[in-house]
């Protein structure tokens, strides 16, 4: 499960999700996947990961889309996606 393995702490990173007990960033494992390389040279760059955290990784990439999209299906007098704040409703 990507919870298990994916944090965010403010003095880690500036606070990005990272895999953790690293620093390294959620994104820069997505970047690196996004441009084609094997999970298996991911892992060769940074032998602290496994292809379990990459999956988590990719996991919590989903789930933060699916998150943000619900938000916007919320209409006018839902939230702001990723500052959950009220809109106005005038």
């Amino acid at each position: 499960m990507a919870d298990e393995r994916i944090e965010t702490n403010p003095d880690i990173m500036g606070g990005k999700p990272v895999i953790r007990g690293t620093r390294i960033p959620v994104e820069l494992v997505l970047r690196k996947l996004g441009a084609g390389m094997p999970i298996e040279s991911i892992i060769v760059d940074h032998p602290r990961l496994t292809p379990e955290d990459i999956r988590a990784a990719q996991a919590f990439a989903a789930d933060y889309l699916a998150e943000e999209d619900n938000l916007r299906l919320t209409g006018r007098c839902g939230y702001i996606a990723q500052t959950f704040q009220p809109l106005s409703c005038a």
